[in-house]
């Protein structure tokens, strides 16, 4: 037995008839599953621009938008428009944002591998920041300064070793880590030495980021520690404590806000005694409560003594979080999002895999039937970005809802899109 879905997972802008429908921006959710069809993801586009305007005022100008989270080109627009830069972390990403119309000066250049091809991308459209992960990738940026004669502005992306409690896939602090210059090992001075003494960039920062999902600020707090012992030397004018805030997805989960993430970093600073400039990349506490996924239930199974299976018309290609990382998400019925949920059921998807997961023990009211609509809240970030085409699935229709209208901003692929490459 589960309480009605609390209303701090659903997006800001959310509200409940007296029948107990559901709706989000003033429009019905079962409504646009009819409209738009199934899975849906539905994002409420007053919320994204709250949070990025909650970032802009926890950190200031600089703060950017972790494209990786959730990316298309009205998504960097509402970003950029709210005031934030946005992160690219592949020359795909980086495209996108500049055929969304974003100036390059408003973009940084993520990734740990960057081709020749991507860092050329990068100078070219004048980014920001290019956030320099490797002594190879040093060596690119030489050979195209040669080509070029461009010094791209950089901040080092260092290791601190500090231990994020969140899944091994997504901790990227530890000194063990694909990620950065460790600083324990004596790699990241020597990575300092070798860009302050070439003219193919220009050292500005440093950069880290101790992983994602977060909950815990002390992490950012130790995290802040170790990089001022290691960059207040140096005196250079940025540092970027990253991204990798948590977000509620459950009941019992208890997320810090950013403007509380904000607070703690700017006090561990000014304890630490930083007197760079202090900016992050916020992603996933932006855009994941802003959204909800919805499905058409095709096939229940109750499985006497054991469980009840509800299969939807979507799975692991619209949200890979559960099978890559166990991740748990809540479930409710739009037409019923008052509703006591009194039945406990496991969402599957319609993939060829046993694994093919989304909702380990979610829970519905007990009258749900065949061809009703069923919801997960917080999706709004890693399921559309992480996406995929497995089974041959169609990739789902992304709207966005203000006021009483819904816009699609991504359409729903059709069968012709998945033999377009053919050959």
């Amino acid at each position: 037995m589960a309480d009605p879905i609390p209303s701090r997972l659903l997006p800001d802008n959310t509200t409940i008839d007296a029948n107990g429908r559901g709706s989000i921006g003033g429009c019905d959710l079962v409504e646009l599953a009819e409209q738009f069809g199934t899975p849906l993801f539905v994002y409420d586009e007053n919320h994204l621009r709250a949070r990025c305007r909650e970032a802009v005022e926890a950190f200031g100008e600089g703060v950017a938008y972790a494209g990786k989270a959730f990316l298309c080109a009205a998504m960097s627009r509402l970003a950029v428009e709210e005031g934030m830069n946005i992160d690219v972390a592949t020359g795909g990403e980086l495209y996108m944002a500049l055929h969304a119309g974003i100036d390059g000066s408003r973009l940084i250049m993520h990734g740990n591998n960057k081709s020749e091809q991507e860092l050329r991308m990068a100078i070219e459209a004048g980014v920001s920041r290019i956030i320099v992960d490797s002594f190879d990738e040093l060596d690119r940026l030489e050979i195209l300064h040669q080509e070029t004669g461009i010094s791209p502005k950089i901040l080092l992306r260092i290791t601190p070793g500090v231990e994020a409690h969140t899944h091994e896939f997504i901790s990227t602090g530890q000194d063990d880590s694909k990620f950065g210059f460790t600083v324990s090992t004596g790699i990241a001075t020597k990575a300092i030495e070798k860009a302050a003494h070439t003219e193919a960039v220009e050292l500005v920062g440093i950069h880290a980021h101790i992983g994602s999902q977060v909950f815990k600020v002390d992490s950012f707090v130790k995290a802040v520690e170790v990089m001022a012992e290691f960059s207040n030397p140096l005196n250079l004018p940025e540092l970027s404590i990253g991204g990798g805030l948590g977000v509620s997805y459950l009941e019992e989960d208890n997320a810090p806000s950013i403007t509380e993430w904000g607070e703690a970093v700017k006090s561990a600073c000014s304890q630490s005694n930083i007197k760079a400039k202090v900016t992050a990349e916020p992603g996933r506490a932006i855009a994941a409560s802003a959204a909800v996924t919805l499905y058409r239930v095709g096939t229940i199974k109750h499985l006497e003594g054991l469980r009840t299976y509800v299969a939807v018309d979507g799975g692991m290609s619209d949200n890979p979080r559960p099978v890559l990382y166990g991740s748990g998400y809540e479930t409710f019925l739009p037409r019923s999002t008052n509703a006591v949920r009194d039945q406990s059921i496991r969402v599957v998807g319609k993939h060829c895999e046993s694994g093919d997961l989304l909702v380990r023990e979610g829970w519905v009211p007990s009258d749900m039937t065949v061809g009703d609509v069923i919801a997960t809240p917080v999706t709004g970030a890693y399921g559309h970005s992480m996406g995929s085409n497995y089974n041959q699935i169609l990739r789902p229709s992304v709207i966005f809802v203000k006021e009483g209208e819904a816009k699609e901003v991504v359409a729903r692929e059709t069968f012709a899109d998945l033999v377009r490459r053919e050959r």
